[in-house]
């Protein structure tokens, strides 16, 4: 309170404290999200231009909607807890929720080799690939040449000396040689021998619709000639007629077109098959026997490396757990050392030195032994669940040392007042208190483990091979591995039925990790 001129007492209003919810925003803080936000803007219209120019209407929906969703939430202060998730989900949406969208679409789906294209494309090329010359055909003298857009035309020159561009006559800017033949046109760049050489290829597809002759085409890019399709389409009943011989090919259930006989036409298209890529995992009598076998292995790999690493790690933090212990951060800090590494950099070192002509193991330690650490399938087995052991025991040992000092001293001092021995003391006391805060982690290494594709994939590369599997398939893969194979790894790439296999082993790791977080929920209930 003060005093007045009047003598009054007058009350001195309070500072009106300042907001602590992060409301207020500097100049210096406002210019940089303006900027930041400006270049996410940019790139988002970046994004749409191309979306747009490429068709892609899904995505630039989503680049559309996710851009104003992000100015609303940085320019609003009603959104503050916004702000710290948007960019997650965002990053959830595109690297998981999409992914998984998409394979599940293309698991009821033929997609791979020979069934890349839609139906017209497929039909398309179908017909550009059985054209043949037309007997008799008129010579063409021709030049390949490319406008402002790159891209390949036939700039030709008909016995009678008319001169046309794509099929097109033109008459203003043609360059002729001696001989009366267009070899230039004013706005393109006429190809030379080396480019030629070069673009072969996209020469060899050049095709110039001429109508009812047929089309024009080229082989060396000084030469054309009339060609036409050795099959007649029948848009109605959706066949292609082979002119010569009759035979008449059908569009089939299977993304072919084909006769008869069991023939077909190459390439097929894309097609909804249902549920038989999910069907053909059980029911192809040739795949069953090395799919259950890849199976069971998938869960004994992603058990017992849970198992060991586990055991291994808590071992070690045990032996570190002791108060006054001697150099006991670094010993700590030695055993963290693999962890540091990256692990596909570790797995290519311990597939050299199990090498069985020149690997350290056999060469050094076993003084010249001649052991087949890579190309047995048992010794193969244990030879991942070796290098998996070393990859994942620091992180197991890190979890439960910190585990193991979230014990309270008074339980420790309590069992031994009881009487309770090491053993005991570690059974009924220690692990079950450290299976409540290291249970869910359990869980996510098994989930992990089951797909643990790196360490396969650089130490045995799924091998030895199964010499009678179907496809290529080795005693170490897992299913994930046996997936890729199916997927990339082959002559015949089957992009559909890996889909629905990834389906079916993402709902097998769902399945057994919430069964997992189930009794995890329960032993907290117990022990809490």
């Amino acid at each position: 309170m003060t005093a007045t001129g009047g003598g009054r007492l007058g009350v001195r209003r309070p500072r009106r404290p300042r907001p602590a919810d992060g409301r207020t925003t500097s100049v210096a803080a406002l210019a940089g999200k303006i900027v930041l936000l400006g270049a996410v803007n940019a790139l988002a219209v970046f994004g749409l231009l191309t979306s747009f120019a490429a068709g892609d209407w899904g995505i630039f929906g989503f680049v559309a909607i996710s851009t104003v969703i992000a100015d609303y939430v940085y320019f609003s202060k009603r959104v503050a807890a916004g702000k710290y998730l948007l960019p997650g989900l965002l990053f959830l949406l595109v690297f998981q929720v999409y992914i998984v969208l998409h394979t599940v679409a293309a698991a009821f789906t033929n997609v791979g080799d020979g069934h890349n294209l839609d139906k017209p494309r497929a039909l398309e090329h179908i017909l550009a690939v059985s054209e043949k010359r037309v007997p008799d055909s008129p010579l063409y003298r021709v030049a390949v040449v490319t406008g402002s857009g790159g891209t390949l035309e036939l700039l030709a020159t008909d016995p009678a000396g008319q001169v046309t561009l794509n099929g097109e006559p033109v008459t203003a800017g043609v360059t002729r040689d001696s001989t009366g033949k267009a070899t230039a046109l004013d706005g393109y760049r006429t190809l030379q021998l080396r480019d030629l050489t070069s673009r072969q290829e996209e020469v060899l597809d050049l095709r110039v619709p001429l109508g009812t002759q047929g089309a024009l085409r080229t082989q060396d890019g000084a030469t054309g000639f009339l060609a036409r399709p050795a099959l007649r389409h029948d848009p109605a009943a959706d066949t292609l007629t082979d002119v010569e011989n009759g035979q008449v090919y059908r569009a089939s259930a299977t993304g072919y077109y084909e006769a008869a006989d069991g023939t077909h036409l190459t390439p097929g298209w894309t097609e909804n098959v249902g549920f038989d890529n999910f069907a053909r995992v059980l029911t192809d009598t040739r795949l069953r026997g090395p799919f259950v076998s890849v199976f069971i292995w998938t869960f004994v790999f992603a058990a017992l490396s849970v198992l060991f690493n586990f055991a291994l790690g808590l071992l070690l933090a045990l032996a570190l757990n002791k108060p006054g212990m001697k150099g006991r951060n670094l010993y700590r800090s030695l055993l963290v050392l693999p962890y540091a590494v990256p692990s596909f950099l570790s797995a290519l070192v311990w597939t050299g030195m199990l090498n069985q002509t020149f690997g350290f193991v056999n060469q050094t330690l076993l003084g010249g032994a001649d052991v087949p650490w890579l190309n047995d399938p048992w010794l193969a087995k244990g030879s991942v669940l070796l290098v998996n052991l070393w990859l994942g025991f620091p992180y197991m040992f890190l979890v439960c040392t910190g585990a193991l000092q979230a014990i309270p001293t008074e339980l420790n001092e309590a069992a031994k007042i009881d009487g309770a021995g090491p053993w005991q003391h570690f059974r009924q006391v220690t692990l079950p208190l450290l299976l409540v805060s290291t249970a869910p982690l359990l869980v996510a290494a098994f989930a992990f483990n089951f797909n643990n594709f790196t360490v396969i994939y650089f130490v045995t590369g799924g091998g030895p091979n199964i010499p009678e599997a179907p496809i290529t398939l080795g005693s170490t893969d897992l299913l994930i591995s046996m997936v890729y194979k199916i997927a990339f790894g082959g002559a015949g790439r089957e992009w559909g039925f890996a889909s629905a296999m990834s389906a079916l082993i993402f709902v097998i790791v769902a399945g057994i990790s919430a069964f997992g977080l189930r009794r995890t929920r329960s032993l907290e209930e117990t022990y809490s």
